[in-house]
């Protein structure tokens, strides 16, 4: 997995972070639990992609790579 991939994941965590709690506020708590579910499946599958760039990855690397994944996702 690559840089791409965990901030791709982590950003389907926000959104579902996000979800869950506007359900937990308008008592839709099935929901809630259905977003909180895929949020921690998101997290565990970011923390994976991150892992790996630990054991792959110099720092400055990681930086560039970084960068690079986080302005694909902002352009698309």
């Amino acid at each position: 997995m690559s840089l791409d991939e965990a901030a791709r994941q982590l950003r389907m965590a926000g959104h579902d972070a996000q979800v869950a709690f506007d359900c937990v506020g308008l008592g839709d708590l099935e929901r809630a639990q259905e977003h909180a579910v895929t949020l921690r499946a998101a997290a565990d599958a970011a923390e994976v992609a991150l892992s790996q760039a630990l054991k792959d990855l110099t720092p400055d690397q990681a930086q560039v790579e970084g960068e690079r994944a986080i302005t694909a996702l902002e352009d698309a």
